[in-house]
């Protein structure tokens, strides 16, 4: 296979010489040049052509989000967003992945240490890999930025047939931020309760949450400790902690747990998954989105053998189809499906 060629564009300079000095560390990765500007990267993709560009969304001359725009509208490929921790910086990054960039990272503080540092490195190096498997379905992508104001979906939920404990839990990474946007418009309300584990850091998820809630006729808001399950509301994992769903009496409950990493994860879709185990497996419908790596299958095997209904997102649709494709590989999936027709994939299986 042939080397993953990298531009990094960033006004920094100790920042470029970081990524590139990082990036270089995998011999399966060329830094092919820097940029300064979006002007300067403009003219280095023409003469370079990279497979992957690093962006950074604050830049002189032209910031990030309209160089993006531009790009995707004009000559459309792998971008992976360098974004800051901050609450101006994840909704910045949150529009950017609408506008079509594969993928984000945040830049690690400055005073990261050793560990958090080969973290960083590990994950921009996946990401990079990752990003360059996903430039031929860029073009498929739904690019057309979500509108301001909620769109009732077609489909009805007037025939679904569900008790008490039935849930609905969905696991996503690369690409799941707007899979799962994409999806929930698609969804009518009235639905029992969504738990939803996306890969993504702390000071992102509460914006995430915030953001689909005006997509969406349900209720969506980032989980809290002690929340009770209740049907048409979406509870997003916080990326500080897995998710995990507990029995209390006869209702569901979220609980946060701040335990370690798992699968290189936190909040990790196994934890979630490995929880409703616990509960009343048989009720759940469990759905695995786009994503990189395998993050969840192994528990979603086990929860389809305790009798869960599981739903993977095919191949053709996903950005990466790394998590539902090991779930299909081991044989974790009663269905593989296009995102478009998942929604009612879901609302089927809810009504028998």
């Amino acid at each position: 296979m042939k080397n993953t060629k990298v531009l990094i564009v960033d006004d920094s300079a100790v920042v470029r010489s970081v990524l590139k000095e990082l990036l270089s560390l995998d011999k399966n990765i060329d830094v092919i040049g820097e940029a300064v500007d979006p002007f300067d990267a403009r003219d280095k993709i023409k003469l370079l052509k990279p497979d992957v560009i690093t962006l950074d969304i604050e830049m002189p001359k032209m910031d990030g989000l309209t160089f993006l725009g531009n790009l995707m509208r004009l000559n459309p490929m792998p971008v992976i967003m360098l974004s800051t921790l901050t609450h101006a910086g994840a909704d910045a990054t949150l529009q950017a992945l609408e506008a079509g960039a594969v993928d984000f990272i945040a830049k690690p503080a400055v005073s990261a240490g050793d560990e958090n540092l080969k973290r960083f490195q590990r994950d921009l190096v996946d990401k990079v890999k990752a990003a360059a498997t996903a430039a031929k379905k860029l073009k498929f992508r739904r690019s057309a930025p979500k509108s301001a104001l909620i769109v009732k979906s077609k489909l009805s939920s007037k025939n679904i047939n569900v008790g008490p404990n039935s849930i609905i839990a969905i696991g996503a990474s690369t690409g799941g931020t707007e899979a799962i946007s994409d999806l929930l418009r698609d969804l009518p309300e009235n639905l029992p309760p969504i738990v939803i584990t996306q890969h993504i850091p702390a000071n992102f998820s509460d914006r995430f949450a915030k953001r689909l809630n005006k997509q969406t006729g349900m209720t969506v808001a980032e989980a809290r400790d002690g929340d009770v399950l209740q049907s048409n509301h979406v509870y997003i994992s916080p990326g500080s902690h897995h998710l995990v769903i507990k029995k209390h009496g006869h209702k569901m409950v979220c609980r946060l747990d701040d335990g370690g990493w798992v699968n290189r994860h936190k909040p990790s879709v196994e934890v979630m998954f490995d929880s409703i185990l616990e509960v009343e497996p048989s009720k759940a419908t469990v759905i695995m989105l786009t994503g990189m790596g395998e993050d969840g299958a192994k528990s979603m095997k086990e929860l389809a053998q305790a009798g869960a209904h599981t739903i993977a997102q095919n191949e053709e649709s996903s950005l990466v189809w790394g998590m539902p494709g090991a779930a299909v590989k081991i044989g974790a999936v009663n269905e593989v499906i296009a995102l478009n027709k998942i929604a009612a994939s879901l609302l089927q299986h809810l009504s028998r």
